[in-house]
């Protein structure tokens, strides 16, 4: 792990909005079903790329704007 021994974790994006797309992404939190069922498993480096992936994902389906 590479998390920092006395760090919080990293938490969870889950918005209440669970339902996956045709990709198997979560139309709330962008996250895949497979990141979805590791992330009470993963340290919060791993934690913190999901997160980047899941912005990633809602800036291409155009849920963001800016930043």
């Amino acid at each position: 792990m590479n998390s920092r021994p006395h760090e919080r974790p990293v938490a969870s994006p889950c918005v209440s909005i669970c339902a996956l797309d045709e990709q198997d992404i979560c139309t709330g939190c962008q996250r895949t079903a497979t990141e979805i069922t590791q992330w009470g498993r993963l340290d919060n480096t791993a934690r913190r790329e999901i997160l980047a992936l899941c912005h990633e994902r809602a800036r291409a389906q155009g849920l963001l704007i800016g930043g």
